[in-house]
């Protein structure tokens, strides 16, 4: 048997090698948006282009005491995800139908997006705990699957 690694494990890995180049002072995040096996594009979570990072300005979330998972206007960065959808919409890349491989569960606002863009598909590593986005992928009927990085299993969510 060739020691190869499985689909998943491959784009996951992808995923966290995206997040090494994460500029945020807070959370690390990597995405891979996967249709059938081929790479579309990817993202981490960031200053926009052309903007200054946050390891020089220092993390406004953390000046102003904003707790995790809420007021998300107030960061400098775009979000992993939100980065990949930009990244295919500049190369001209449909994500009808794509996977989303992402290091954390995706926010209410990059769940929104997603909806939008129909990726059928997430596979994420870290759980978030944002209610209303897990509401509305289900409403959406996108499945969800959390994958533990030990082994590379995965468990349905949704």
């Amino acid at each position: 048997m060739e020691n190869r690694p499985t689909w998943h494990e491959y784009f996951m890995k992808m995923a966290q090698l995206a997040s090494t180049r994460s500029s945020c002072l807070r959370r690390k995040v990597g995405a891979v948006i996967v249709k059938d096996n081929q790479i579309l594009s990817t993202g981490y979570n960031g200053a926009p282009k052309l903007i200054q990072h946050c390891s020089m300005t220092g993390c406004l979330r953390e000046q102003l005491n904003v707790p995790s998972g809420e007021r998300h206007e107030l960061c400098r960065g775009v979000h992993a995800e939100q980065n990949a959808i930009i990244q295919a919409a500049i190369n001209g890349n449909s994500l009808k139908g794509a996977s989303l491989y992402c290091t954390n569960q995706p926010c209410i606002i990059c769940s929104k997006m997603l909806i939008n863009a129909e990726i059928s598909e997430i596979y994420f590593a870290h759980a978030y705990p944002d209610e209303l986005s897990q509401q509305m992928m289900m409403e959406a009927d996108i499945n969800l699957y959390l994958v533990n990085l030990e082994d590379y299993s995965i468990e349905k969510i949704h």
